[in-house]
């Protein structure tokens, strides 16, 4: 089965607005085993969205439209895709009692032009809308299935989720399950070539990669007949991955991060943190507090931009500073060691980096990042190269520092259960 996306919206097409509705709804689809072989981006205007919609119901089983169903006059998705299919619009009454109690809980003035938006198509299946004021819905024809989902990605990807997937869910015969085994500290191109067998072999399940900032995720797709058949095909290709890649997985739960999993793993062998940064700036301590209940190992974190602020909170030396820089390998393991000993934590992270636009020569490039991990007193330095823009640098530093931070605890327990470290 077949499905096409079409994204409404003159804001998308202007830049104003990143599109992350197709992403997600691309990536929904995928999992439900839906082949997607058309994407397209529409402005609010009704004669190409005519066009759109008539040229993918001539190719395309589902159709899933995203925007365009809000009160104003040129959100006009719902209308051109009434008036194409041959349908009136019609007064839904829970809807429109829907769309007054949500403005009356607010406080808000109800203007007459949100009416509009319990007009719906007849014949159609109706979606509640929880999280705003207009319905989803669902037109079935002779040639496709039509599912008008709103703009909004506060409100798509709840609608999505409750009400679309059962439903396409409902259209297959068969069930597709998936399972993600997520790397870090490799890059894509190596990962795929240690599975490159399984991928040139594979027929049922299947196997993908997806490149992520700073890690790789493998997703396996099984299609049968229940979840639990989909299971038993899914498990022996999981346990496969898990033998190639051993420590490099850092998890195979579908909601896991990786901060999670690095504050989980400092939890369990009970060690504090601290972060310094100094180019990024606090992203990093950023990153681990996203994870719920991080204040059980998260001591506190500095930024140390400047160098008197590294000589000042850090106890770093001047001399040093000015003989190595404040970018270099030794800036780094002394800012891990002075982060270590002000917070008195078990293992501190440093970084220290150029995330542009200007570098110091050529000895020191934009992109030139040092991290440095200090585990009880024994510090990993690496050297990392990263490239793109200001932002893209910074947010591969984190990602790096985080690697290295879960490579560098697991490194310390492994040699103290071999009887290298006491």
């Amino acid at each position: 089965m077949t499905v096409e996306i079409i994204c409404v919206g003159t804001e998308l097409l202007l830049g104003n607005i990143v599109n992350t509705n197709a992403a997600f709804l691309a990536e929904q689809c995928a999992g439900l085993g839906l082949e997607c072989y058309y994407q397209t981006v529409v402005g609010d205007n009704a004669a190409r969205l005519s066009l759109c919609l008539q040229t993918a119901m001539d190719r395309s089983d589902v159709i899933l439209l995203s925007g365009g169903l809000g009160p104003t006059e040129d959100d006009l998705t719902k209308e051109t895709v009434a008036r194409l299919c041959g349908r009136e619009l019609l007064l839904h009454e829970p809807s429109r009692k829907a769309i007054q109690e949500y403005f009356e809980r607010r406080g808000i003035e109800l203007t007459d032009n949100n009416w509009k938006q319990a007009m719906l198509p007849e014949g159609c299946i109706v979606m509640e809308n929880h999280n705003g004021t207009a319905p989803g819905v669902i037109l079935e024809t002779e040639k496709s299935k039509i599912v008008l989902l709103p703009g909004p990605p506060g409100e798509l990807v709840p609608m999505f989720r409750e009400s679309v997937a059962p439903y396409l869910a409902g259209l297959t015969e068969k069930v597709i399950c998936s399972q993600t085994v997520k790397l870090c500290g490799v890059g894509e191109s190596k990962a795929e070539m240690m599975i490159r067998d399984l991928i040139d072999t594979q027929t049922n399940p299947t196997i993908a990669t997806y490149a992520k900032t700073g890690e790789v995720h493998i997703r396996v797709t099984a299609s049968a007949q229940d979840s639990k058949a989909c299971g038993k095909l899914i498990k022996p290709v999981v346990k496969e991955l898990k033998n190639r890649f051993q420590n490099l997985i850092y998890s195979t739960e579908e909601d896991a991060t990786l901060e999670k999993v690095v504050v989980d793993l400092l939890r369990a062998n009970d060690l504090t943190v601290t972060c310094a940064e100094s180019c990024t700036g606090g992203l990093l301590a950023g990153r681990l507090v996203n994870v719920p209940g991080v204040s059980d190992v998260l001591k506190f974190s500095v930024i140390t931009y400047s160098n008197k602020a590294k000589r000042k909170l850090l106890g770093l030396r001047k001399p040093m500073l000015q003989k190595y820089g404040a970018v270099s390998p030794q800036t780094a393991e002394e800012m891990s060691r002075g982060a270590a000993a002000l917070a008195k934590a078990d293992v501190a992270v440093a970084i220290t980096g150029l995330a542009g636009p200007d570098g110091d020569g050529e000895e020191k490039p934009v992109g030139l990042v040092y991290i440095a991990v200090n585990v009880k007193g024994n510090v990993t330095v690496e050297e990392y190269h990263f490239s793109g823009n200001r932002s893209k640098i910074r947010e591969s530093a984190v990602s790096a520092a985080l690697v290295l931070l879960r490579s560098c605890v697991l490194e310390y327990f492994s040699e103290i259960t071999f009887g290298k470290k006491k």
